[in-house]
Protein backbone atom coordinates (compact mmCIF):
# COMPACT_ATOMS: atom_id res chain seq x y z
CA UNK A 1 0.00 0.00 0.00
CA UNK A 2 1.19 3.89 -0.64
CA UNK A 3 0.24 6.14 1.76
CA UNK A 4 0.21 10.09 1.37
CA UNK A 5 0.61 12.19 4.28
CA UNK A 6 -0.50 16.22 4.08
CA UNK A 7 0.30 18.89 6.69
CA UNK A 8 0.50 22.28 7.03
CA UNK A 9 -2.53 23.87 6.14
CA UNK A 10 -4.38 26.04 8.15
CA UNK A 11 -5.94 29.63 8.68
CA UNK A 12 -3.96 32.59 7.34
CA UNK A 13 -4.84 36.11 6.45
CA UNK A 14 -4.63 37.61 3.35
CA UNK A 15 -1.11 38.52 2.21
CA UNK A 16 0.36 35.54 4.39
CA UNK A 17 2.26 32.28 3.77
CA UNK A 18 1.69 28.85 4.44
CA UNK A 19 3.76 25.95 3.18
CA UNK A 20 2.14 22.33 2.63
CA UNK A 21 4.13 19.35 2.63
CA UNK A 22 3.42 15.60 1.69
CA UNK A 23 5.15 12.84 2.67
CA UNK A 24 4.67 9.62 0.39
CA UNK A 25 5.57 5.85 2.11
CA UNK A 26 5.21 2.47 1.63
CA UNK A 27 5.53 0.09 -1.43
CA UNK A 28 6.69 2.48 -3.71
CA UNK A 29 9.66 1.38 -6.12
CA UNK A 30 9.95 4.77 -7.65
CA UNK A 31 7.71 7.96 -7.95
CA UNK A 32 7.06 10.05 -11.36
CA UNK A 33 5.59 12.74 -10.87
CA UNK A 34 4.09 14.73 -7.69
CA UNK A 35 1.87 17.34 -6.98
CA UNK A 36 -0.58 19.46 -5.38
CA UNK A 37 -4.47 19.90 -6.31
CA UNK A 38 -7.42 22.04 -4.35
CA UNK A 39 -10.74 21.95 -4.74
CA UNK A 40 -13.27 24.74 -2.90
CA UNK A 41 -16.62 24.19 -1.92
CA UNK A 42 -19.03 23.73 -4.66
CA UNK A 43 -16.34 23.48 -7.21
CA UNK A 44 -14.21 21.19 -9.36
CA UNK A 45 -10.61 19.76 -7.96
CA UNK A 46 -7.88 21.74 -9.75
CA UNK A 47 -4.03 21.41 -10.19
CA UNK A 48 -2.28 23.88 -8.38
CA UNK A 49 1.31 22.56 -9.15
CA UNK A 50 3.22 19.63 -10.12
CA UNK A 51 6.70 18.47 -10.90
CA UNK A 52 8.09 15.74 -12.55
CA UNK A 53 11.04 13.50 -11.32
CA UNK A 54 13.16 15.48 -13.31
CA UNK A 55 12.31 18.75 -11.22
CA UNK A 56 10.63 20.36 -14.33
CA UNK A 57 7.39 22.00 -12.84
CA UNK A 58 4.16 23.81 -13.62
CA UNK A 59 1.71 25.88 -12.32
CA UNK A 60 -1.19 26.96 -12.51
CA UNK A 61 -2.15 30.71 -13.78
CA UNK A 62 -3.38 31.70 -10.83
CA UNK A 63 -0.84 30.91 -8.77
CA UNK A 64 2.16 31.97 -10.81
CA UNK A 65 4.65 33.72 -9.20
CA UNK A 66 2.48 33.07 -5.23
CA UNK A 67 3.32 29.63 -5.09
CA UNK A 68 5.94 27.49 -5.91
CA UNK A 69 6.02 23.11 -5.88
CA UNK A 70 9.58 21.48 -4.64
CA UNK A 71 10.27 18.02 -3.73
CA UNK A 72 12.83 16.05 -1.84
CA UNK A 73 13.31 12.85 -3.83
CA UNK A 74 15.28 11.15 -0.60
CA UNK A 75 12.33 11.96 1.53
CA UNK A 76 9.50 10.84 -1.19
CA UNK A 77 8.21 14.34 -0.04
CA UNK A 78 6.89 17.31 -1.49
CA UNK A 79 6.18 21.14 -0.91
CA UNK A 80 3.91 23.74 -1.69
CA UNK A 81 5.40 27.02 -0.60
CA UNK A 82 2.21 29.68 -0.60
CA UNK A 83 2.77 33.41 -0.73
CA UNK A 84 0.56 36.42 -1.13
CA UNK A 85 -1.86 34.40 -0.21
CA UNK A 86 -5.32 35.24 -0.89
CA UNK A 87 -9.36 34.68 -0.13
CA UNK A 88 -9.36 32.54 -3.18
CA UNK A 89 -7.33 30.63 -2.48
CA UNK A 90 -9.42 29.23 0.36
CA UNK A 91 -9.91 25.08 -0.73
CA UNK A 92 -8.90 21.79 0.63
CA UNK A 93 -5.45 21.13 -0.98
CA UNK A 94 -4.48 17.62 -1.94
CA UNK A 95 -1.64 15.77 -2.77
CA UNK A 96 -1.27 13.55 -5.09
CA UNK A 97 1.76 11.13 -6.70
CA UNK A 98 2.08 9.45 -9.57
CA UNK A 99 3.84 5.83 -8.46
CA UNK A 100 4.95 2.81 -9.65
CA UNK A 101 4.87 0.09 -6.50
CA UNK A 102 6.44 -2.49 -5.68
CA UNK A 103 5.52 -5.45 -7.62
CA UNK A 104 3.54 -3.45 -9.61
CA UNK A 105 3.83 -3.13 -13.46
CA UNK A 106 2.21 0.42 -14.36
CA UNK A 107 2.39 3.64 -12.52
CA UNK A 108 -0.84 4.53 -10.70
CA UNK A 109 -2.30 7.53 -9.04
CA UNK A 110 -2.34 7.91 -4.94
CA UNK A 111 -3.98 10.84 -3.36
CA UNK A 112 -3.94 12.27 0.31
CA UNK A 113 -6.70 12.86 2.73
CA UNK A 114 -6.63 16.95 1.96
CA UNK A 115 -5.48 19.59 4.06
CA UNK A 116 -7.96 23.00 4.88
CA UNK A 117 -6.31 26.30 3.83
CA UNK A 118 -8.43 29.10 4.79
CA UNK A 119 -7.51 32.59 3.67
CA UNK A 120 -9.44 35.49 5.94
CA UNK A 121 -10.04 39.17 4.23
Amino acid sequence: QVQLVESGGGLVQAGGSLRLSCVASGRIFSINAMGWYRQAPGKQRELVARINSGGSTNHADSVKGRFTISRDNAKNTVYLQMNSLKPEDTAVYYCNILALPYGGNRHADYWGQGTQVTVSS
